[in-house]
């Protein structure tokens, strides 16, 4: 049976999350290789966030219920991008699990669905009688790491997230480098910056 995957990788020989341009203007990536196989998606900011904030409650609820489990050992750093950095598909879902068996971690990502010009004229015509296919064309990944190696991807993913530009401690909205008017403040105070 063929994969219902574009890329599946077991194990990955590296995988990470990381960004690339200066704080407001950055695109953000999760690549994981596997021998020469490469896969690069892209991925949203916020999406990075919840990935590695995930992980983190996975790993943690697996050494409460997990006694057993050998301890996670240290990655010496997270590896780095690698070019090209060409994505295959833009990450719309994510899944985060646990294989027993292999002791891994797997993370499965799904790309944005893509709006086809059948789903269009169905939206277009609701009475039409057709189904839509499932989004079983749409590009997935499934990646099997370490849970060393989503460790590392997690706490390197955190530091490029806080990198990136400082919220306002009043409205919680991005300031910009230029400075920031707050609409908290009613207009009774200079514009923040940081």
């Amino acid at each position: 049976m063929e994969s219902q995957f574009t890329f599946d990788f077991n194990p990955v020989s590296a995988i990470v999350a990381d960004a690339v341009g200066r704080p407001g203007k950055r695109t953000f990536f999760l690549q994981a290789r596997h021998g020469a196989d490469m896969a690069t998606l892209i991925m949203e900011k916020e999406q990075v966030a919840a990935l590695a904030t995930s992980i983190l409650q996975l790993l943690e609820e697996l050494e409460k219920e997990r006694a057993d489990l050998p301890a996670v050992e240290e990655e010496p750093a997270a590896p780095s991008l690698r070019e090209p950095l060409e994505p295959a598909f833009r990450v719309g879902q994510l899944g985060l699990g646990y294989d027993e068996r292999q002791d891994l971690m797997v993370l499965i990502a799904q790309a944005v669905p893509d709006v086809g010009e059948e789903e269009q004229d169905l939206a277009a015509d609701p009475v039409s009688s057709e189904t839509v296919e499932d989004e079983d064309n749409d590009p997935k990944a499934r990646f099997y790491a370490t849970r060393a190696q989503m460790r590392s991807l997690s706490e390197h993913a955190l530091q490029v997230v806080a990198a990136g530009r400082p919220d306002c401690p009043l409205c919680g909205r991005v300031i910009e480098p230029e400075g920031h008017f707050c609409p908290r403040t009613n207009g009774h105070a200079f514009p923040l910056s940081l």
